[in-house]
């Protein structure tokens, strides 16, 4: 879903967009991975992404493995969900190394924005935007205000908005 929203929003800010998913094993809670490519001009590549120029770890289990981090190219940045006490750890990984790690807690912003339900999508939505500097925010609102109308959608355009306010450069 956030690749989707990141990749509707991006393309209405004049973007060329493929944004696609690819499924774990097929069980509740299982690991989903999401692929976006945005350009500004046409994308022909039609393949799974190998080497990223940046990484949105949503997982916070994930974002506590070094191997979440490979493929990401030398020079790119990834934004992890990861509590304060933990980022230290995480910037020792090898596959880190040349590359720039961003922190959000959106632990932190789903317990508040959400009420103790774990969302995690819509905060590191926010961090993502605020590292590329795209798409506008408030496109993202419009996007997420036609996917989920009401206050579920003006939800996580709060959680969106947090989640640009607190990312942080580890």
């Amino acid at each position: 879903m956030a690749n989707t929203v990141f990749g509707t929003a991006s393309m209405r800010e004049g973007k060329h967009v493929q944004a696609f998913p690819q499924f774990g094993p097929e069980r509740t809670g299982g690991p989903v991975l999401g692929f976006t490519r945005v350009s500004d001009e046409p994308i022909d590549v039609h393949s799974l992404v190998y080497n990223p120029d940046a990484l949105v770890v949503i997982d916070p289990y994930f974002a506590l493995s070094e191997n979440s981090y490979a493929g990401l190219k030398e020079g790119g940045f990834a934004i992890a969900n990861l509590k304060p006490e933990r980022v230290d750890a995480v910037k020792k990984f090898k596959t880190l190394a040349g590359r720039k790690l961003y922190a959000l807690n959106a632990w932190a912003v789903s317990d508040r924005v959400f009420s103790g339900n774990a969302i995690f999508n819509t905060p590191m939505i926010g961090g993502l935007i605020k590292v590329l500097g795209f798409p506008k925010i408030d496109i993202i609102d419009q996007v997420l205000m036609e996917r989920f109308p009401g206050k579920v959608g003006e939800l996580n355009a709060t959680a969106v908005k947090a989640g640009n306010e607190e990312v942080k450069l580890a």
